[in-house]
């Protein structure tokens, strides 16, 4: 069974961030045996003074598979864990998404679409979730969070927005790694330029501080651009700045 995941709403200044608690209920998933979840990716919403949020406003979304009726375990470990973990004065919302029923998919994209670019509210995102049969639910303070999960739902299941939380699990000491090689993490689906080309598998790619993939056509693409002249390899791969359209 395919699921989505997506939290929003869930920090403060002062607290561990919304993609951390995203990627605890991820380890706990897999901690129960209920099954296993792929990274976890942060989608930009609208930025807008009507709209609260702690620094960004992007919500964070994951894709699991479960075993065999699981799902509401999954979903009642993840409503508890955002109820007992979510930050003093947020306002923490959860959407938990059954792909394999999911009748009418680009109606829940267009929502996550729509909201990074207007203002969207509570009862919008309540009446789609019961349209579509997802579920969606508040967990602390207004419970303004749900329109985000909702949104970064609809985002993560276009798979053509969003990046990766955090950074790929690299060998510390790495400054390069060969295409084949980062093509075997579970991570990475492809390596690709930024004009959209494939990096031929015997081409060797020098990685910056941290490196993160994006969905770009469904698939979790490592994008790289051009080194500078003179450098040992002919790819490098792409800065968090360089990333921050995605």
């Amino acid at each position: 069974m395919r699921v989505l995941i997506s939290i929003d709403d869930t920090d403060n200044e002062d607290s561990p961030g919304t993609g951390e608690l995203a990627a605890s209920i991820a380890d706990r998933i897999a901690a129960h045996g209920w099954g296993s979840a792929r990274f976890v990716s942060r989608h930009q919403l609208y930025v807008h003074p009507d709209i609260p949020y702690t620094s960004h406003n992007s919500a964070m979304c994951f894709e699991a598979d479960l075993t065999d009726e699981r799902l509401g375990d999954a979903t009642a470990m993840a409503a508890t864990y955002l109820r007992d973990t979510a930050a003093p004065g947020s306002d923490p919302g959860l959407c938990v998404v059954d792909l394999d029923a999911l009748e009418d998919p680009a109606t829940l994209i267009d929502f996550g679409l729509s909201a990074k670019r207007q203002v969207l509210t509570m009862p919008a995102a309540y009446g789609l979730a019961r349209q579509l049969g997802v579920h969606l639910s508040e967990h602390g303070g207004t419970g303004q969070g749900v329109i985000g999960a909702l949104a970064g739902a609809g985002l993560r299941l276009s798979g053509d927005d969003g990046r990766m939380r955090g950074s790929l699990g690299l060998p510390e000491a790495a400054t390069t790694m060969g295409v084949a090689a980062l093509l075997a993490m579970p991570e990475v689906d492809c390596v690709r330029t930024v004009d959209g080309a494939d990096v031929p598998a015997d081409e060797a790619i020098a990685l910056g501080r941290k490196v993160k993939t994006v969905l770009l056509g469904g698939r979790s693409v490592l994008l790289v651009t051009a080194s500078e002249p003179g450098a040992p390899t002919r790819w490098r791969s792409c800065s968090n700045q360089e990333l921050k359209a995605y």
